[in-house]
């Protein structure tokens, strides 16, 4: 496997399309192997299961204020039957696991040099869908952010932005003996999602007015620091994994204008890290309960599975994702 700094020679510069194949649709999800993944399972020594995923509507209104809450009907063809549907079930609303076709780069298109004008409706082309028929199972590591600084007594709000480098990680990793071996699946916990959900409707609305979050510096020492680890999937429990709002950023581009609708995506590490190294992303994932487990038993690692939604082209799914110690 090349390291980022090989991938420097790559074409596009910084890209793994070469790496798993100009046809692959899976990403950095290749580096879950089958012997990775048989080795992982036995880290299962107590059954002790943590699921992952927030309810539906537990982040309503959504901080960007672009997902509607899902309505859930529920009807009965006669007084023994109950069948229900949904309305507006927007699949990056909760907790949510980014496809490869969910951001591209301005210079270099979506994953693989899929044209942005290619990813259209009736696209599906690198869609959630190649994860769920995969499978996604193997070794998770959390690093527990917030419970790091407070030990260490420095100063920590999960409502700031609080920029995590490269140095920081793995001084979090020392601090909870924890090591890499390959095809990692990485969980970050800063408290932002437990914060968030903890307020009520109005002081969601007033934070929404100011929102920030802690997250990864966009950094190009951030992605060497994911590539050469082969991390497979990183996700943490806010909205964008990456630090919100961008402060400093390696990857400005020049003359670029800000789009008419949405969010403005410039300086933001989704870009090289999905669109050019195909990383799997999950944001908004529940990790209070695994996180509380983890600092009482001292173990870091599990058994973690992720089956996104088998909906063809799909840009986003909840993850359904369990870690099992």
């Amino acid at each position: 496997m090349p390291t980022y700094d090989e991938l420097a020679t790559a074409q596009p510069p910084g890209s793994s399309w070469n790496v798993f194949g100009r046809d692959d649709q899976l990403g950095t999800v290749n580096f879950l192997t089958p012997e990775r993944v048989a080795d992982a399972a036995r880290l299962i020594r107590t059954g002790r299961r943590f699921s992952l995923d927030y309810a539906l509507n537990a982040f309503d209104p959504y901080p960007t204020g672009t997902r509607p809450a899902t309505e859930h009907h529920v009807f009965a063809n006669n007084e023994f039957h109950r069948d229900d549907w949904l309305d507006s079930f927007y699949l990056q609303s909760t907790s949510q696991l980014d496809s490869l076709r969910h951001i591209g780069h301005p210079e270099h298109g979506f994953y693989n040099g899929l044209p942005a004008a290619d990813n259209n409706q009736g696209s599906t082309q690198l869609g959630i869908h190649n994860w769920s028929d995969s499978g996604i199972a193997g070794r998770g590591v959390l690093l527990d952010v917030q419970r790091f600084f407070e030990n260490e007594g420095r100063p920590f709000d999960c409502e700031q932005t609080v920029v995590l480098d490269a140095s920081t990680l793995d001084e979090i990793a020392e601090s909870q003996n924890v090591s890499w071996s390959g095809g990692d699946m990485l969980l970050l916990r800063t408290g932002w999602s437990e914060n968030y959900v903890a307020k009520s409707r109005d002081e969601r609305i007033e934070f929404n007015s100011r929102n920030k979050s802690p997250g990864l510096a966009q950094r190009e020492e951030i992605l060497r620091w994911l590539w050469d680890r082969e991390i497979a999937l990183v996700a943490s429990d806010t909205p964008a994994v990456e630090a919100d709002p961008v402060i400093d950023s390696d990857f400005r581009l020049a003359d670029e204008k800000v789009p008419e609708r949405g969010v403005n995506h410039s300086g933001m590490l989704h870009r090289p890290l999905i669109a050019l190294l195909g990383m799997a992303v999950g944001e908004l994932w529940k990790v209070d309960d695994l996180a509380a487990d983890c600092a009482a038993d001292g173990v870091y690692e599990f058994f973690l599975t992720c089956k996104p939604l088998n909906i063809v082209g799909g840009v986003g799914s909840p993850p359904n994702a369990m870690a099992i110690k």
